[in-house]
């Protein structure tokens, strides 16, 4: 593996409330359990690209069994380290547009916007290379990120809007102040995320959304086949509509 990580900060300034976000319920549990049903064979390995504080990778693991999770923030992989649940995943610090390895695996994924989180086209490309080296003959890479062409027709035009979310837990939400220049690649937000004891927590992320021809052209030039492009874990079929959206690729035999 290439000793030299270079993290852009995102742990630094989530990972004390990531969970609170994206909490490890039943969403996290739906996902893990749609990545296992897309996996081809458990027993080759499962590797997630972006593992954070292991909301998937810990369920997924239940499943199919030890899954290697690589990320660049110590901060997130000190927090996947103290779950309990996190006995049958790995956490490995390290780079995704460079991370290697001596093994192979069945499933390799990268959700929540990993990719989004790579700001050109070369570094989205390298991730994807990575990727499909690391996958066995057979094996299925699964890439959940940010829709551009939903996130434009959030902002109608202009380059500013403001959004907020509540959660279930009464008092709480995230406040997102979102800004798209016009003609960049780049969409800026800043959170507020509001508790329910009147405190909030703020920070600053910065991403590059795709539509789901680029990211087929990446797997294209990595040698992996299009598989499936999809709206959601339900795995619906792909609109712009949606903010996420799902696609799927397969390495030969």
């Amino acid at each position: 593996m290439n000793s030299t990580v270079e993290d852009i900060g995102y742990g630094t300034q989530f990972a004390s409330w990531y969970d609170r976000i994206f909490p490890k319920d039943a969403g996290a549990r739906a996902v893990a359990d749609a990545l296992a049903a897309l996996h081809p064979d458990p027993g080759a390995g499962t590797l997630e690209f972006g593992v954070g504080t292991g909301r998937i990778a810990v369920p997924l693991s239940v499943s199919t069994g030890p899954v290697t999770g690589v990320d660049s923030s110590p901060e997130m992989l000190a927090l996947l380290a103290k779950d309990p649940g996190a006995e049958r995943v790995t956490g490995v610090h390290g780079d995704i547009r460079a991370y290697s390895d001596d093994r192979r695996y069945g499933l390799v994924y990268a959700v929540c916007g990993v990719l989004s989180m790579l700001l050109t086209r070369e570094e989205q490309q390298d991730m994807v290379h990575r990727a499909a080296e690391l996958l066995a003959p057979g094996g299925r890479l699964v890439i959940e990120t940010g829709n551009r062409p939903a996130i434009e027709a959030l902002h109608e035009g202009r380059t500013r809007t403001t959004v907020f979310t509540p959660y279930p837990e009464p008092g709480t939400g995230l406040q997102t102040h979102s800004t798209l220049p016009p003609g960049s690649d780049l969409w800026q937000c800043s959170h507020v995320w509001y508790e329910s004891d009147g405190t909030t927590r703020v920070g600053n992320e910065l991403s590059r959304p795709a539509v789901p021809d680029e990211t087929d052209a990446y797997a294209l030039a990595a040698g992996l086949t299009p598989e499936g492009r999809y709206s959601g874990w339900d795995l619906s079929p792909y609109t712009e509509q949606y903010p996420m959206f799902l696609t799927t690729y397969v390495r030969g035999t």
